[in-house]
């Protein structure tokens, strides 16, 4: 059994759950999001205190594993489409700068070029300060694509820290070279 998938989502009065066959159509303020659903192996229902729940039709190791992914799956999208999901990035480094160029960001980091990343739809940069990243979006998935994405065009390094970390991610340092 799992506890995870026992729980019940708290659906805000803003925002509603639709079954469509396979697919849960969950709608909200900041957009609409659809979410893949076996219903083969599980049944959803809505009660009276507003609240969504997914229930196993079988008890067997398979659907036990898959329960509580589900849930999550479907909380991160009425979470997504209400208040929405945002991941800050820091950029440490001498000359290390950021700035928006229509629906493209442009990123100094200390190579002899410029690189430039494209913003996929449905995703939302600002850029506070120039070594400030702000990624904001309704499906937590794609803010977490396009984060790693960035974060990946220059990964800290443990002797200076310099490069694209999240706001409170630690680094290791390293002791450098000893005479």
């Amino acid at each position: 059994m799992s506890k995870l998938g026992k729980k019940a989502i708290l659906l805000p009065k803003e925002s509603t759950v639709k079954v469509e066959g396979d697919t849960l159509l969950v709608s909200g303020p900041k957009g609409t999001h659809k979410v893949l659903f076996n219903s083969k192996m599980f049944s959803s229902k809505i009660n009276e205190k507003n609240e969504f729940q997914i229930s196993p039709l079988s008890k067997d190791k398979k659907t036990s594993l898959m329960w509580g992914t589900y849930r999550s799956l479907v909380n991160n999208a009425v979470l997504g489409v209400t208040k929405g999901h945002e991941k800050n990035l820091e950029l440490n480094g001498v000359g290390f700068r950021a700035n928006l160029k229509g629906d493209k960001l442009g990123l100094q980091l200390g190579f002899s070029h410029e690189i430039t990343y494209s913003i996929p739809k449905g995703i939302v940069i600002k850029v506070e300060k120039q070594t400030k990243l702000n990624i904001t979006g309704s499906d937590k998935e794609l803010v977490t694509k396009v984060a790693a994405d960035i974060k990946s065009l220059k990964p800290v390094e443990p002797y200076k820290a310099k490069g694209i970390k999240e706001k409170d991610q630690y680094v290791i340092r390293k002791e450098g070279k000893k005479k």
